[in-house]
């Protein structure tokens, strides 16, 4: 379970809090609360489930574990020691949830009983769980790049190769799936009865770098959100011919779409939330830019309310490279510097609506 906040933490939440008010005044979308959670590990993907009232939270690394909140209070419900994920979701209809640790966690809706731990190849990443026929789809960088489970039973019913990283996944509900090829600018199309890729949309006329994907299944519109140029990629979800394209912030991480009110929303680690509105099937423009705290940059939607949930921490600043380093060599890839530490007990939820 979370521990309890230090107050050197909560001291440093205050302050970016207290810079949005201003920024927030005008806009109809703000930050609505910030709940300070604490705990430690990493962390990526958050997952609101609408039905059952719970907002998955996982954190990674060696104090890993799942933290399930309620929906409505943030107050903690429950807690999955000993479980390093990037992220998980639930299918209702099942009671079944899943979370993308190596070896994937099958886990009971209800009580947050671990049911069975399924070892799959690749390195469990992104996710989706698609109601269309119960399918759990696991998305990695590493080949088998999809992994497809049974939301009955946990059992692999397949894998496929999209050739290349996933990052997000869509569903139109109807049989067919989308999910956004990070390094290679396209979106491939996936047929769910057959598991097989049956077609794949290149964007690179637009940009790249897509980390974020929503779509509007009703009018099959895609919308892709790309870091390369710092854009949404507004796409025909039937032939992959782009309408058009907004800019976003920097450093999205994920994307999605609210049918109730016809906007697509995209998250970004510099601190900003991009509101785009659709007004018709052809016509789109960038309604609003909230501001959020840095690094808040995956989200998920309750569909109930119309808030949108995002997660972050508060950070250091960024050691110095080691004074004994070796140069780079010519022609090597770019080595990783030091990342900034994450600030204990410092973690947060974000909840963004309009107030």
């Amino acid at each position: 379970m979370a521990c309890k906040p230090l107050v050197i933490a909560a001291l440093a939440l205050i302050v970016p809090f207290a810079g949005l008010a201003h920024a927030q005044d005008t806009g109809s979308y703000k930050v609505v609360k910030i709940q300070l959670t604490g705990g430690d590990g990493g962390f990526d993907y958050v997952t609101a489930d609408p039905d059952g009232r719970n907002l998955y939270v996982a954190r990674s690394g060696q104090a890993g574990h799942i933290g399930v909140f309620n929906l409505d209070t943030l107050a903690q419900v429950g807690d999955m020691p000993g479980v390093s994920a990037h992220g998980g979701a639930v299918d209702t209809a099942t009671g079944h949830g899943f979370a993308t640790s190596k070896p994937v966690t099958m886990f009971d809706t209800k009580t947050f009983a671990i049911l069975k731990k399924i070892d799959v190849q690749g390195n469990p990443d992104g996710y989706l769980n698609d109601s269309y026929n119960h399918h759990f789809y696991i998305l990695s960088h590493a080949e088998p790049n999809i992994t497809v489970l049974d939301d009955k039973d946990g059992s692999i019913l397949g894998t496929i190769d999209i050739g290349g990283a996933p990052e997000q996944a869509a569903s139109d509900g109807k049989g067919k799936i989308y999910v956004d090829i990070e390094d290679k600018s396209a979106i491939a199309v996936i047929d769910a009865a057959t598991m097989k890729m049956v077609g794949k949309y290149d964007v690179s006329s637009k940009g790249g770098g897509c980390a974020g994907l929503a779509l509007d299944a009703q009018n099959g519109i895609l919308f892709a959100a790309c870091r390369d140029n710092k854009n949404m990629i507004i796409l025909s979800a039937a032939d992959g011919h782009i309408i058009t394209d907004l800019p976003t912030g920097n450093g999205c991480d994920g994307a999605t779409f609210n049918p109730a009110t016809m906007e697509v929303f995209s998250s970004q680690g510099d601190g900003t939330l991009t509101v785009i509105k659709e007004d018709s099937p052809t016509s789109f423009r960038v309604e609003e830019t909230v501001p959020t705290p840095a690094r808040a940059k995956t989200l998920t939607l309750d569909t109930k309310t119309n808030q949108i949930y995002l997660i972050t921490a508060e950070f250091g600043p960024v050691p110095a490279p080691p004074a004994n380093a070796p140069p780079p060599q010519p022609g090597a890839p770019a080595m990783r510097g030091p990342r900034a530490p994450m600030i204990p007990q410092s973690f947060q939820i974000v909840v963004v609506g309009k107030g």
